[in-house]
């Protein structure tokens, strides 16, 4: 690469790019060596998709906001790839969780590698209604011990099926849909609708002309991304549940069998599944 070229091949940096770049510690009170890592795409999207799952939407004053501004930074820069992520907040991920204070206000706590990074009172919250005398659930408990998979106060429906699809699409928006991104959407959709079949010009049929389509184009910014196929998919399915452990099974099974590695993509269907799933547990009495 000539010093004339800014950008670099995607998720590689070199000592050069880490001094230019928007690092976790400028950006967020954290220590240790995230505080030294270049701010990357894909854990914005991961912190976005975490909110919109929690919260029902990414909040405007929030840490994902501020992780997300300074990954465009990055990205505009060329010091970091457009699906480029760190390890450490792959591996031990980002937790958002509801709480309540002793007023009964709501309370978001946001951490990344178990670092609390923000903690704050929103106005406008969807699905949570303070109360004076809040009744203590298991995402109160959680104060202590943030886990990656985020816990949710009292939420009575429950995050649904095309929910997790939305939230798909904003994590992991710009990846081309590939066979098992359709294989999944196709089961997430039979799931919502408790068909065994899928609608022939449903999602997953859109998906999967996608990903036949992906197959015969050279270039990536010529292809059908995640988030052509599957922004407003709640109300593009003719039904819709909320997500239970047997669906995210069934979806993690139908995408894993079209990966050629044998792995879900992070952030992708099955994997915002599992967590709405787990979510939902959560939220049971």
């Amino acid at each position: 690469m000539s010093q004339g070229q800014p950008r670099r091949p995607q998720g590689q940096t070199d000592q050069a790019s880490d001094q230019e770049a928007t690092k976790y510690g400028d950006v967020v009170d954290v220590t240790g060596g995230l505080a030294s890592k270049p701010v990357a795409p894909q854990d914005a999207a991961t912190m976005r998709a975490a909110e919109n799952q929690v919260l029902g939407k990414t909040l405007d004053a929030g840490a994902a906001s501020d992780v997300q501004s300074a990954a465009d930074r990055n990205l505009r820069s060329g010091v970091v790839g457009r699906n480029q992520g760190n390890e450490v907040v792959q591996r031990e991920g980002v937790t958002v969780s509801n709480s309540r204070d002793a007023q009964g206000n709501v309370v978001v706590t946001e951490a990344i590698a178990d670092q609390i990074v923000g903690q704050y009172v929103p106005f406008d919250v969807r699905r949570t209604t303070p109360s004076p005398t809040p009744t203590p659930t298991r995402g109160d408990s959680q104060w202590t011990a943030p886990s990656p998979t985020p816990p949710v106060a009292v939420n009575p429906t429950g995050i649904t099926i095309g929910e997790a699809l939305e939230a798909t699409a904003i994590s992991v928006g710009d990846k081309p849909v590939d066979q098992g991104d359709a294989a999944a959407i196709e089961a997430a959709e039979a799931r919502a609708a408790g068909l065994d079949v899928n609608e022939p010009s449903g999602l997953g049929a859109k998906a999967q002309a996608a990903a036949t389509f992906n197959t015969r184009v050279a270039y990536d910014y010529n292809m059908i991304t995640i988030s052509d196929v599957l922004s407003d998919a709640a109300s593009k399915l003719p039904q819709d549940k909320e997500v239970t452990r047997e669906d995210a099974e069934g979806v993690t099974g139908a995408e894993l069998s079209n990966k050629p590695f044998l792995m879900t993509t992070p952030g992708g269907v099955a994997d915002t599944m599992a967590t709405a799933a787990r979510v939902n547990r959560e939220e049971k009495p």
